[in-house]
């Protein structure tokens, strides 16, 4: 049986076959790069990276764009707050961007396009949509997209323009014909710094969020390719607004297939910068090392919310430790995974299945328990092999299964500076989180007036 993929579009699982054979084109909308990425971000890249490595596994050759937004009110702010170019801030942001995704075993897409590359072919679709009465300018030099004219908005996220419309809460209607329309080109502000802004046939300004997108994506895939994908709050607006101004403008479909990834939750409430209850990658990093946070996203199906916590962060890593302990008690065989064999043919299945990683983590694991009962080379290489394909288990078993009792005294006095941080500004959630993270590896902390002491348990 082949693979099958939910399709939101459709709301369901379908039979998945590109439009070129053997060649799949994906589109995913990556990050806006004013600050350091956090764990939900981590959630996406993790996702897709699975994705295009099962299409790998399944031989196909495969087109990944993953996109960087280097323009938005977020980076001018942030920019002209930390007195910096735009260029400066952005260029940091997406070094530090490629150190966390490398961290995590995420290998880097085909093309990484950057919004501002793109600006001309933004105004080439602008034009398009205008001449076909898509689009229109207001008097304060903005372009909006005419949202009810264009037949079939709302198709993705599955509701009428009317239920759009109840739930809007724009009432700028000096700049909009309708609250639902949204803008395809800004005009420049006075205040806002030169590099912020683009000469056009509308004046001075800047591209909207949405149509940056759909500018990369048929720049670099086509007027259709197979699948886009990002996570589950990019449903509604952004992804029907690509659809409505590529479509609209170029008649074509854009994408057969659109994936979305589930959220990372704190208290049951998505992980957001919005909503100032996120944890950056790099700051988890100091607490947890990178294939237990990988492996702790692989575990969960990419649709399904998925809780952070330290105790669940925790359980990745024991259950991650059964994993390496089954590889280090007998050196693995280099194998070729047959897929006919049971537990390959059964991992296969798993995947196949929407990319089921539940499942296929559970064939590990029972790899894992064969490999301690029989001690054969040949299923450890196994093993190894079919963690390969989700970016897990290619350590030495023990350097992963040392890497606690290896956390050197400069790594637990930063932490104990990160606690001490924490404390300082009543997060006392992340001090309680960075003590216990420590005690689990052996470190015991002792505060007193004059500071805290650490020594090993």
């Amino acid at each position: 049986m082949g693979l099958r993929v939910y399709n939101t579009l459709k709301r369901g699982l379908e039979n998945f076959s590109p439009l070129q054979a053997g060649h799949v084109r994906m589109y995913v909308c990556g990050m806006t790069v004013y600050d350091y990425c956090h764990l939900g971000h981590a959630r996406s890249m993790i996702a897709f990276d699975l994705v295009q490595r099962w299409l790998k596994a399944c031989g196909y050759q495969i087109t990944y764009v993953r996109n960087i937004t280097d323009i938005d009110d977020k980076i001018i702010r942030r920019a002209v707050e930390n007195n910096e170019s735009i260029r400066s801030l952005t260029d940091r942001m997406i070094e530090a961007l490629h150190v966390d995704a490398d961290s995590l075993g995420i290998e880097r897409p085909t093309h990484e396009p950057r919004a501002t590359d793109y600006v001309p072919q933004m105004l080439v679709i602008i034009d398009q949509l205008e001449k076909k009465g898509l689009a229109y300018r207001v008097a304060s030099g903005d372009v909006n997209f005419a949202v009810r004219k264009f037949k079939g908005y709302g198709k993705l996220s599955g509701k009428s323009l009317d239920e759009l419309h109840a739930g809007e809460r724009v009432t700028v209607l000096d700049s909009k014909e309708d609250p639902l329309d949204f803008v395809l080109w800004k005009n420049a502000k006075a205040e806002e710094p030169q590099d912020a802004k683009w000469d056009s046939p509308y004046g001075a300004g800047r591209p909207g969020w949405h149509i940056e997108c759909s500018a990369m994506s048929c720049g670099l895939l086509g007027e259709t390719f197979d699948i886009h994908g990002g996570g589950a709050d990019l449903q509604f607006p952004h992804h029907e607004n690509e659809i409505a101004q590529s479509e609209g403008a170029q008649d074509k479909t854009l994408a057969n297939v659109w994936m979305h990834n589930g959220f990372i939750n704190v208290d049951n409430e998505k992980m957001s910068k919005s909503l100032s209850n996120f944890f950056t990658i790099r700051d988890v990093l100091k607490v947890f090392d990178a294939e237990t946070i990988r492996f702790f996203v692989v575990r969960s199906h990419y649709r399904s919310p998925l809780n952070y916590s330290d105790v669940h962060l925790n359980d990745a890593k024991s259950s991650l430790k059964r994993l390496y302990t089954a590889l280090d008690s007998v050196t693995p065989a280099p194998v070729t995974i047959d897929w006919t064999t049971p537990y390959a043919s059964r991992f296969q299945a798993a995947m196949n299945e929407d990319f089921g990683t539940p499942e296929a983590v559970a064939v590990l694991f029972d790899l894992a328990t064969e490999v301690n009962r029989t001690q054969s080379a040949e299923l450890a290489g196994l093993l190894k092999q079919l963690g390969g394909v989700l970016g897990l288990l290619q350590s030495p078993p023990q350097s992963f299964l040392q890497a606690g009792a290896s956390l050197d005294e400069s790594a637990i006095q930063q932490l104990i500076q990160d606690r001490a941080q924490a404390k300082a500004s009543k997060d006392f959630a992340k001090a309680d989180a960075i003590r216990k993270s420590l005690a689990d590896q052996g470190i015991v902390l002792k505060d007193s007036p004059t500071g805290t002491q650490w020594e090993r348990a």
